[in-house]
């Protein structure tokens, strides 16, 4: 870092985070220390943690004192988080419904209050306190240091829509705030030639030192990128979220950013989950900050914990949400079980991964049976060099069509490209009808994702 970004890392953001009263700077040393400690350690940690909160929940929300009331349980009966199995599980439509008898009538009161993306629906309105604020922040600066970004590094957000005022003195604020931190903020859900060509005359401009970007939209910017000889700059970290980062899009943004491209997995309930280090092996749990289950539902309507090597749903703790509780919340995302053991990087946080994407994912065949949408990226690959974007949609009537943004204006895919396209939509869905359809483009949501899969309900 240059002179300003040395000063801005050690000197004034730190200040500026204890004038706010935060102490970010602090807990961010403390995590750096707790991510190489003993699991029994951070077992006893976590299920402190989780003693105040179950404790915290009962007595002052309305809905987890009913909850546990039903179930015959005491805040006493969960001590550590093996004991979590004995609650029911908090569904999303069930969250988004108990907002409000899940906000406590005692303080600490929520002093944020944030959206959800809607991504499967209905946003979900989120609060939470100081404490948690403080926590989330420390978190994500420590899976960004993984990635070798700092406090103080120009930095491209390569994202989705921002929140951004639109008039006013909040705006200038704002843009201030980015202007001093050297945040530089581009809203990656168009993705036309010349919404891409603008990013990258700013990032020969910028000259950034590292990027955050959705997964998507960096891969889509990194063609762009390779397609046009665009590259003019020097190697800089690329940390993708938002979006599951498969191995063809890390390839190509290797190619046109640099070596080290970093995925993390995290929403906007409880923010960063999960990070990858140096050792690109799955990604390490924050469980300072919550408790991750991966949760398999067994025909008969129990449940249990994900054995190594199988896939489960990602269920949540908040351990530090004091003004509205969020316990063993399932989200909608799945993601694959790791067995305990230590990580080539040397930290002994638990690991994940990959994360399979969202359980609504999920294509039906010509029988009903279930078949997983993310395996179209085996698919994806063979094509991308005549798609500039692709998307498998199925309608609630079956038919399962092909969605294709061809490389060319106004073309298509060669026939042996479509023949096998049409082949592996067979294989996979007998008995589907399947189509493949040329577009002009494929719309993002409103958090600015574009979804590889989409099922209709």
């Amino acid at each position: 870092m240059d002179l300003y970004g040395r000063l801005l890392s050690k000197v004034l953001y730190p200040g500026w985070e204890r004038l706010r009263g935060r102490s970010t700077m602090d807990l961010l040393a403390y995590l750096r220390e707790t991510e190489t400690a003993s699991p029994s350690d951070m077992e006893a940690l976590q299920s402190g943690l989780l003693r105040r909160v179950v404790r915290h929940a009962y007595r002052h929300t309305e809905h987890y004192r009913s909850v546990m009331d039903a179930a015959g349980l005491s805040p006493e009966d969960i001590r550590s988080p093996a004991d979590l199995a004995k609650l029911p599980l908090l569904e999303k439509t069930a969250a988004r419904a108990t907002g409000e008898t899940r906000t406590s009538a005692a303080p600490p009161y929520a002093e944020v209050v944030k959206t959800t993306s809607g991504t499967t629906g209905t946003p979900m309105i989120v609060k939470y306190n100081a404490e948690s604020r403080v926590w989330r922040d420390a978190t994500r600066w420590r899976g960004y240091g993984w990635a070798g970004y700092e406090p103080g590094m120009k930095a491209f957000h390569w994202w989705g829509v921002l929140a951004t005022p639109p008039t006013g003195w909040k705006k200038y604020k704002v843009e201030l705030d980015h202007l001093l931190r050297r945040d530089h903020y581009m809203d990656c859900s168009p993705r036309d030639d010349e919404h891409l060509q603008r990013a990258v005359e700013t990032i020969r401009r910028l000259q950034p030192e590292v990027m955050l970007a959705y997964a998507q939209g960096a891969a889509a910017l990194a063609r762009h990128v390779q397609r046009t000889y665009g590259r003019s700059w020097n190697d800089f970290p690329t940390i993708t979220g938002a979006e599951r980062l498969w191995p063809h899009d890390r390839e190509v943004m290797q190619q046109a950013f640099g070596p080290d491209v970093y995925e993390t997995y995290g929403c906007r309930e409880v923010m960063l989950i999960g990070s990858e280090c140096s050792a690109h092996d799955g990604l390490h749990l924050s469980m300072e900050t919550m408790i991750v289950e991966l949760v398999v539902r067994e025909r008969d309507g129990t449940t249990r914990p994900a054995r190594p090597g199988e896939t489960g749903e990602v269920v949540i703790t908040d351990l530090h949400n004091l003004a509205q509780p969020l316990i063993r919340y399932v989200g909608g995302d799945s993601a694959v079980a790791r067995a305990p053991g230590p990580c080539a990087c040397g930290k002994t946080l638990p690991r994940i991964g990959p994360i399979e994407g969202r359980v609504t994912d999920t294509l039906r065949d010509g029988k009903g049976n279930p078949v997983n949408g993310l395996l179209f990226s085996i698919l994806f690959v063979s094509v991308v060099e005549h798609a500039k974007q692709f998307q498998i949609f199925q309608k609630k009537t079956g038919e399962l069509s092909l969605r294709i943004v061809p490389a060319a204006p106004g073309g298509k895919m060669p026939p042996e490209a479509e023949q096998l396209s049409y082949g592996f939509m067979k294989k996979y869905l007998p008995g589907v009808p399947v189509s493949i359809d040329y577009v002009d483009d494929i719309p993002v949501g409103a958090a600015g994702k574009r979804h590889i899969v989409v099922v209709e309900k």
